[in-house]
């Protein structure tokens, strides 16, 4: 069974839509053993403990990048997501990890963005794209590495820009495309069909 830790820090649609694909089993031989947010307030600890699932806040205001990472991966190993076993998600988790955080659970730490990387990493993506006035935008999962937004991409999923388009408006279709994506990433993850080679991801039959 994999066990997988969720990391959040707002309203968790992303981790909704991976609850959903696991109690229909989608995906299978998985469960979700603890959902972690820094923020105490966010609306993703109280989706996670409707599902079931062990929800932890765990603020760490005033700690550093390195303490944050180390109380982290304390809660995460507590509850059986074991560095080279178990697999991390993060779903919207507002804060920048650790090296060595990156380091204990590499090419076991799935992060979801809406765009099409390379392209458009940080914040407010959306906005970026529609700045540029790109035709096509999307979002991407990639596998976390030390640099945001820059771990080699397991996948992507194209949503056109349209000329009306404001950011609410594309960033709501794309986000129904992540709720997709993610799934789907678990999924492969879980059925250990996916391969990391270099920068590129190759899926296995």
């Amino acid at each position: 069974m994999l066990e997988i830790g969720i990391l959040v820090s707002g309203r968790g649609s992303n981790l909704e839509a991976i609850l959903r694909s696991i109690e229909k089993g989608i995906v299978k031989n998985a469960r979700v053993a603890v959902v972690v947010s820094n923020d105490p307030s966010a609306r993703a600890l109280r989706v996670a403990r409707r599902h079931g699932i062990k929800a932890v806040a765990l603020e760490g205001a005033g700690d550093s990048r390195d303490v944050y990472g180390d109380k982290l991966s304390e809660v995460l190993q507590r509850n059986g997501v074991e560095p080279g076993k178990g697999l991390v998600l993060l779903a919207g988790f507002m804060k920048i990890l650790s090296q060595s955080f990156v380091d204990l659970y590499e090419g076991r730490m799935m992060n979801i963005h809406p765009a099409l990387l390379p392209a458009f990493p940080g914040l407010r993506a959306q906005k970026q794209a529609l700045t540029h006035g790109v035709k096509v935008a999307g979002c991407t999962v990639h596998f976390v590495v030390p640099e945001v937004d820059a771990g080699p991409i397991i996948l992507q999923k194209a949503v056109p820009v349209r000329d009306d388009d404001d950011e609410d408006s594309l960033s709501a279709r794309i986000l129904r495309q992540e709720h997709r994506l993610y799934p789907l990433a678990v999924k492969l993850f879980a059925e250990g069909r996916l391969r990391i080679d270099g920068r590129i991801v190759r899926l296995q039959a």
